[in-house]
C-alpha cells in the first residue's frame, strides 16, 4: 500500500514538474514576441517599393536593403522640392557608432553601399541614375557630426528611360551577411576573374586570397582583431546598447544587432530571444565577448578565401565609392553561389587596434593605401535569415 503511495506521488510531482516546464518553455516564446507580426522584415518583400508613388521614394526603399555598418542604417532622404527627378543622401548623424568608428569610415562606405543599391534599382524601374558625390564640397572634420547635417553626401538625379534587365537586381532581397560555416572548395579562376571585375575605378582595388600563407595571416589579422574588440569594454557596451532582445524590440527600434545575426533562427531564435529578455547578462560582458571571440573564430575556421577592398588613399570619397564597390562585389558572390561576411575588426581606428591595424596595412596595402574591406568568402553550408529593416518612409527628412 505505501508502495502505491509513494508511486503516485512520483506520477503527481513528475506531472507538475511537466507542468512547469511546459508552462516555463511557452513562456520564453511570449516574452519573445512569437505571435509579434515581423514589421521590421516588410522592406525584403519585392513588392515593397510598389507601396510608393514616388520613385526616389521606390529607389530609396531598395537602398535600404544594403549592408551597412552594425545594422545601423543611417541614412536620411532630402527631396528636392523643385526638381521630382532628385533626392540628396547624408549621413545620419544620429546613428553614429562612435566607439567603433571614431572617424566615421565605415559610415562613409555605408553611404556608398546604399548609393549601388539604388543604381542598381534604377534599371529594373526604368531610370538612369546620376551620383554625384559631395555635391556641396567636404565635411567640416573638426566638426563632423554637425556637418553631416548639412553637407549631403551626394545628389541623385533620375532620368526617366526604358527598363532594362540588371542581372544583379533579384540578389538584392538576399541578405547580405552569413556568417555560418563555409565549404572548404576554394574559388575557381572564373569566379575570381568575375569578381575583379565588378570593379572598374582605377583607384580601388580587389585583392583575393585562398592561398595557405595568406590564409593563414588573414585568419590571424582577424582573430587578432575581434580578441582586441571583445576586451575593450566601450566598445562591447556600444554593441549591447543596440542589441534589440525580442520581437518587441526589433519592431520599434528595427536597426541594430539581433540574435538572427549570430545565426540563429526557428524556434531557438524564439528561445535565445526569452532567455536574453529575461537574462539579459547572456548578453552583455564577458558572456558577450566570449560569444564573438567563439564566432570569430568558428568563422576563420570555416573560410576557404578571403578578398580585400583596397584604395588609393583615405578620402571620404573614396570610402564612398568602397561602399558601391562591396555592394557589387555581394551581388556579384550571390550570382555566383557564394557569400560574404565582413571580418573587419583589424582596420578599425580606435586606438586599441592600431598595431594590427599598422601591421595589415602594411603587409597588404603599402605605399599608403588604406584597406576598406577585409572579407571571408566561400560557398554557404546554410542559408541565414535577413536582419532588420527600417520602413523607408523613416529615412526622409521633413
Amino acid at each position: 500500500m505505501n508502495r502505491r503511495k509513494v508511486k503516485k506521488k512520483m506520477v503527481i510531482i513528475f506531472s507538475c514538474i511537466g507542468a512547469l516546464f511546459i508552462i516555463a518553455f511557452a513562456s520564453l516564446f511570449i516574452i519573445s514576441g512569437i505571435f509579434e507580426k515581423p514589421k521590421y522584415l516588410n522592406p525584403w518583400q519585392k513588392t515593397y517599393w510598389q507601396k510608393f508613388d514616388d520613385p526616389r521614394i521606390q529607389l530609396a526603399a531598395h537602398g535600404l536593403l544594403a549592408s551597412n555598418g552594425h545594422n545601423m542604417q543611417p541614412w536620411k532622404i532630402r527631396l528636392d522640392k523643385n526638381n521630382p527627378g532628385v533626392f540628396y543622401l547624408y549621413a545620419d548623424s544620429e546613428l553614429l557608432t562612435s566607439q567603433v568608428d571614431p572617424a566615421a569610415r565605415q559610415m562613409m562606405v555605408t553611404q556608398g553601399t546604399f548609393l549601388e543599391y539604388v543604381n542598381i534599382a534604377g534599371d529594373e524601374l526604368g531610370y538612369s541614375v546620376t551620383i554625384g558625390l559631395f555635391p556641396e564640397g567636404d565635411y567640416n572634420e573638426q566638426k563632423l557630426s554637425e556637418s553631416m547635417k548639412t553637407k549631403p553626401v551626394a545628389k541623385v538625379t533620375l532620368t526617366k528611360t526604358n527598363p532594362k534587365i540588371n542581372p544583379l537586381y533579384n540578389f538584392i532581397f538576399l541578405p547580405d551577411t552569413n556568417r555560418a560555416e563555409y565549404l572548404s572548395t576554394g574559388l575557381t579562376s572564373e569566379q575570381i576573374k568575375q569578381l575583379e571585375n565588378t570593379n572598374a575605378d582605377a583607384d580601388l582595388s580587389i585583392k583575393i586570397f585562398q592561398d595557405k600563407e595568406n590564409m593563414n595571416k588573414l585568419n590571424n589579422y582577424a582573430m587578432q582583431g575581434a580578441t582586441i574588440e571583445a576586451d575593450v569594454d566601450r566598445i562591447m557596451k556600444e554593441s549591447e546598447n543596440i542589441f534589440r532582445a525580442n520581437e518587441y524590440q526589433k519592431n520599434k527600434y528595427r536597426y541594430g544587432f539581433s540574435v538572427e545575426g549570430q545565426g540563429t533562427s526557428g524556434i531557438m531564435q524564439h528561445i535565445m530571444q526569452g532567455l536574453v529578455t529575461v537574462f539579459p547578462g547572456m548578453n552583455s560582458g564577458k558572456a558577450a565577448s566570449d560569444t564573438f571571440v567563439q564566432s570569430t573564430r568558428k568563422s576563420v575556421n570555416n573560410t576557404p578565401a578571403y578578398a580585400l577592398i583596397v584604395t588609393e588613399d583615405n578620402s571620404r570619397s573614396s570610402q564612398v565609392k568602397s561602399g558601391m564597390l562591396y555592394s557589387r562585389l555581394i551581388l556579384k558572390a550571390h550570382q555566383l553561389g557564394l557569400v560574404m561576411q565582413p571580418l573587419s575588426q583589424a582596420l578599425e581606428e580606435y586606438p586599441e587596434m592600431k598595431k594590427p591595424y599598422s601591421s595589415i596595412h602594411h603587409d597588404y596595402a603599402p605605399d599608403g593605401n588604406t584597406i576598406q574591406m577585409l572579407l571571408r568568402l566561400g560557398k554557404p553550408t546554410e542559408e541565414v535569415p535577413q536582419s532588420m529593416r527600417r520602413d523607408v518612409m523613416d529615412l526622409i527628412a521633413q
